[in-house]
């Protein structure tokens, strides 16, 4: 006998036992169903001829699965936390809890796309700034206003405004385009002023400017130049320049007022002469949500 008529007479033998297994599934499949537990040893023997073939077959080339005996299609990965947090549904609800957030109130709604934006010079304090704020806030606090101090201190030169997410490359582009030429300088304040926001549900301590308004209205209307251009509202018509130091829930102007005279005294008597506040305006920054963008001044 030749090696086709062994390898052909293999494939029969194989052939035959599948049959058998295909047999003895189907009469254990129905015994299951009249019988019950009666069913368990023809499944033994079914299981018993099924690895006897596979046995078998480990000598004949693998046959590839039809596409019809593969499974189905698989089920998706569910996307991570940090993906579906980028395209919330809804705005959390905490974000709108003013507990989390000192009393604060929003001046608008927080909606998905649309990121605060101002315009500002950052401040930054040295040590003698804060001892002078630690006795500042003190002094309030025993005349019954509570002050929180600002976590960052800057001069802003816009108002809070929305930006949609697709504005804000060509709204810094054209920001970045109106300074081109606008000089640096520095600007000084001394003098303590009390502040609250258009709705009233916050009050502010603040350092007015002394020194350097005039340039500081020039770049106000550098700015304005971009904020009329995407439709949004400019800055105040009288503004007062300054530096906001700390703040308080709710409009406590009046009781602010009150002790005005005995904070401002703190300043000017501060290590025997008065406490002078130096901003060096080099850099406007613009924050719109958590990015910020930089625009270095011309020396």
């Amino acid at each position: 006998m030749n090696k086709a008529r062994v390898n052909w007479h293999a494939r029969s033998h194989t052939h035959k036992h599948r049959a058998q297994c295909v047999k003895a599934l189907i009469s254990s499949s129905e015994d299951d169903g009249e019988a019950g537990g009666e069913a368990e040893g023809d499944k033994n023997q079914s299981e018993t001829t099924c690895r006897k073939c596979q046995e078998e077959d480990d000598g004949l080339p693998t046959r590839k699965k039809p596409k019809t005996e593969e499974e189905g299609p698989k089920s998706r990965l569910p996307l991570p936390g940090c993906v579906l947090a980028m395209f919330p549904d809804e705005v959390d609800s905490q974000t709108e809890d003013s507990s989390l957030h000192g009393g604060r109130i929003r001046s608008f709604k927080h909606e998905r796309g649309n990121w605060a934006s101002y315009v500002y010079f950052p401040y930054h304090p040295e040590e003698e700034f804060g001892e002078l704020l630690d006795g500042i806030l003190s002094a309030a606090g025993a005349r019954g206003v509570v002050l929180t101090a600002q976590d960052e201190f800057h001069l802003s030169l816009s108002q809070t405004v929305v930006l949609r997410h697709h504005w804000i490359q060509p709204f810094t582009q054209s920001l970045k385009s109106s300074l081109t030429g606008c000089k640096r300088f520095v600007c000084s304040a001394g003098r303590l002023r009390v502040y609250s926001n258009a709705e009233k549900t916050r009050t502010f301590l603040g350092m007015e400017v002394s020194t350097g308004h005039a340039q500081l209205l020039d770049l106000i209307r550098t700015v304005d130049r971009t904020m009329t251009e995407f439709r949004l509202e400019t800055f105040y018509k009288d503004p007062s320049f300054h530096v906001s130091l700390a703040w308080c829930v709710g409009d406590q102007t009046v009781q602010m007022e009150e002790c005005m005279q005995e904070l401002q005294s703190l300043v000017d008597d501060h290590e025997d002469r008065p406490f002078v506040l130096r901003l060096d305006c080099s850099e406007l920054r613009c924050r719109t949500g958590n990015k910020t963008f930089r625009f270095p001044l011309e020396s």
